[in-house]
């Protein structure tokens, strides 16, 4: 019995040695709302800003239980204001024919998190850059316009980035 008892403190004594451990929220405690506006484009692609403000909305709708968000600055605890810094499109692959193939989209995006009630930026970082890619169609008849699919995905992959490291990492 004894020596159960010691193989359980060695081997809880490991698993908590290894470095393994939950992270709770790294938002300040009294931070219960977010308002976050429309994101700004001065990259002047269409509707962009929609799409990344959209997605960070329903990232912290499906992470962020502890947190709601408000549309009105003024309800809230914190503001996160973001914009489209630059939206790039260039043909990355062009097929035997010299046609583009494959299309690179490279969008750079800012944010800053302000504590409203301190008045203190708790995030701010003003060069998060994510990339994707989109193949056209070898069929014209099939042809369907790729860019807005793949800046879904963009707007999808920052948003959890973005979350993430706003909930377990500033």
């Amino acid at each position: 019995m004894k020596s159960y008892f010691i193989l359980a403190v060695a081997l809880l004594l490991m698993v908590s040695a290894c470095g393994y451990h939950r992270m709770d929220q790294s938002l300040p405690k009294h931070i219960q709302t977010i308002a976050i506006p429309t994101f700004q484009n001065p990259s002047l692609h269409y509707k962009v800003e929609q799409r990344f403000t959209k997605a960070v909305v329903d990232e912290f709708l499906r992470r962020g239980r502890a947190i709601t968000i408000v549309p009105n600055v003024a309800d809230a605890d914190a503001v996160l204001n973001g914009s489209i810094k630059s939206f790039q499109l260039r043909n990355a692959v062009l097929d035997q024919t010299g046609r583009n193939r494959v299309f690179e989209i490279r969008i750079v995006t800012g944010a800053t998190l302000r504590d409203l009630k301190t008045n203190k930026i708790l995030f701010d970082n003003q060069k998060i850059e994510f990339h994707g890619e989109y193949e056209l169609s070898d069929d014209p008849n099939s042809f369907f316009n790729e860019d807005n699919p793949a800046v879904d995905r963009i707007a999808r992959e920052f948003a959890q980035s973005l979350v993430s490291t706003l909930l377990l990492g500033l």
